[in-house]
């Protein structure tokens, strides 16, 4: 049926994909994908910026070519032809015996550096306890006294600047990412109640933080093309739900663009907020085990 030679044996597990299927794959996969790039290109011809999707491309580093080009998961192999050898060309593929499979033996030092780095940083976070009581009062903190409100051509504040700080001061502040609380307003980082420095920047990440969950992606496109487009996909479209969760539940009135917003101001507010937090939350942890696993394969050199 995939034309493979009669000695070839595929090892346990694997799943050989023949042209039309790799190809249908990678289609679907492109048009899933260009629903976000597509825009994306959109507003930067016309030099606009969206206060919610861009995060997306700009504080996250992986362009949108990358994010559109599909890779097979780590137990799919592809039959070898002319097509599939420029398709997947690169130095991370090998053909052998009529198939073409992922050679983890080409991962360079530094690329492995990189990879146990993150894998490192989701087991630790994975093994921390989840805490749901910050309640995305990061944006808020960042434009305390006015300090910084970077959507204001775009979006202007839900409540004055007068009532924002009031609400800023009027409950303790518990963000654990670093990257969230580097951007507070100066005035605004000792009201945080932990102390958080770059040098110990991943040693208060914990597995309730939608910014911690968010960097899921960043941990998948930094393990591609290892892991597979698919489960880097999950992770971005989660990513996707969780920027929309933390802007809605920001300081800015976002109603213009679609984007009802979680007054976190309010008992009520809260309670969306922490319910959405804890159901994203739970599909982070399965996201996260099975990059875990999928990382700790490509090291052990079970990849292809």
């Amino acid at each position: 049926m995939h034309n493979l030679p009669a000695h070839v044996k595929l090892p346990a597990g694997e799943t050989l994909l023949t042209t039309a299927e790799w190809k249908a794959r990678a289609e679907a996969h492109r048009e899933r994908v260009q629903q976000w790039t597509g825009p994306r290109r959109e507003r930067r011809s016309r030099r606009e910026t969206h206060p919610v999707y861009d995060f997306l491309f700009t504080y996250y580093s992986y362009s949108g070519g990358r994010l559109e080009k599909w890779h097979p998961a780590p137990h799919e192999v592809v039959v070898d032809s002319a097509e599939a050898r420029e398709r997947f060309g690169g130095p991370e593929y090998r053909v052998t015996d009529g198939v073409i499979h992922r050679d983890a033996s080409a991962i360079s030092a530094a690329e492995r550096k990189l990879l146990e780095g993150a894998l490192h940083i989701m087991r630790a976070t994975q093994d921390r306890p989840a805490h749901f009581g910050c309640y995305g009062m990061h944006e808020w903190a960042m434009i305390y006294g006015g300090h910084d409100v970077r959507h204001a051509q775009i979006a202007p504040l839900r409540l004055s600047q007068a009532e924002t700080d009031a609400f800023v001061e009027s409950r303790p502040v518990a963000c654990s990412h670093f990257d969230a609380f580097r951007f507070f307003a100066p005035a605004a980082q000792p009201l945080n109640r932990i102390a958080l420095e770059y040098s110990t920047r991943h040693s208060a990440e914990q597995p309730g933080c939608i910014h911690a969950n968010m960097d899921l992606y960043r941990w998948a496109y930094t393990s591609m093309p290892w892991i597979g487009s698919d489960l880097l996909w999950e992770c971005f479209e989660l990513a996707v739900e969780l920027r929309v969760l933390d802007m809605q539940a920001g300081p800015y009135d976002l109603r213009a663009l679609g984007f009802e917003p979680v007054p976190v101001d309010t008992p009520e507010g809260r309670d969306e907020y922490q319910r959405r937090q804890r159901e994203m939350s739970a599909r982070a942890s399965v996201l996260r085990s099975r990059l875990i696993d999928s990382v700790s394969g490509v090291l052990e050199n079970r990849c292809g």
